[in-house]
């Protein structure tokens, strides 16, 4: 059967039966349609194991990071699955398919003294107090910048001091939220009622961009370092939680990690931790 045929079926089964987001459809889609360009012919009774490895050798040959590389053949595995089920293919011929090793970078993040910089910023004008109680939430909870923007109202409990956050594959976690996060929340709601049901609502009650987040950020971080953006106050968050003492265990609830290993990549603190445990506490370290 027409592998484009099969594919607008998968698309329609990830929106109405797994209720895969917008964002995560296009993703899933652009990386199967490179696969069908690759291949060559559009035809199920032709998959062959050498079709998924001449995919992943042309993506290497463009330059595409493990990381990408690795997303993409996740992709093509769920299309694959789904073609098993539906009968289409009767083995997977991304099964014994080779996986390029995938290196642990270290995320960027900034010293404490910087993350107080930037929270010390003149959040002055209009918004102010609104982008003020962004950057403040986004560091106290650790949140994806799409987890931020889909925040409602109703999300928000400010006496049991928690956010209910929707992450991802619509998987629900409890984040707290501390003092002074609730209490930049606070001046944000005194200083202007937000209209409309997100907590951070955009032009006519719409939503917030995750681009308008993103410009938020550049705009006071350009103050203390170009390093700034989103993610580098969520693993900031991550990176300062686990030097204080936080487990990853913890850390991975609080980041909404469905799996530990995603969390491992902040284990450099803790070998720092380690490190300066033995320098001060053992008697040949000093």
């Amino acid at each position: 059967m027409d592998l484009l045929r099969l594919l607008d079926k998968y698309v329609h089964f990830l929106a109405v039966e797994k209720g895969a987001s917008r964002l995560t459809i296009e993703a899933y889609t652009r990386d199967i349609m490179r696969f069908i360009e690759s291949k060559g012919d559009r035809e199920t009774q032709t998959l062959e194991r050498a079709d998924v490895e001449r995919f992943l050798d042309v993506l290497h040959k463009e330059g595409k990071k493990v990381r990408s590389i690795l997303r993409a053949l996740s992709s093509l595995r769920g299309f694959l699955k789904f073609l098993l089920l539906e009968g289409q293919i009767r083995e997977d011929p991304s099964r014994d398919v080779d996986l390029p090793k995938r290196t642990l970078s270290i995320p960027g993040f900034l010293t404490e003294k910087e993350m107080e910089r930037l929270l010390n910023s003149p959040f002055t004008g209009r918004n102010g107090p609104r982008d003020r109680a962004i950057i403040e939430l986004l560091y106290a909870t650790g949140l994806r910048v799409s987890e931020l923007v889909n925040l409602r109202l109703q999300d928000l409990s400010m006496e049991g001091g928690f956010l209910l956050v929707m992450g991802k594959r619509s998987k629900e976690r409890i984040v707290p939220i501390g003092s002074c996060a609730l209490s930049a929340i606070k001046e944000y709601f005194e200083a202007s009622k937000p209209k409309g049901p997100y907590l951070f609502p955009g032009k006519k009650g719409r939503r917030l961009t995750r681009q308008a987040v993103w410009k938020i950020i550049k705009k006071y971080g350009r103050f203390v370092t170009s390093r700034v953006s989103p993610h580098t106050i969520r693993h900031s968050f991550a990176t300062h939680l686990l030097k204080g003492g936080a487990d990853l265990r913890s850390l991975q609830l609080l980041l909404g990690h469905e799996d530990i290993s995603s969390t491992q990549i902040y284990t450099h603190v803790d070998k720092e931790r380690l490190k300066e445990a033995i320098e001060r506490l053992h008697p040949r370290g000093r």
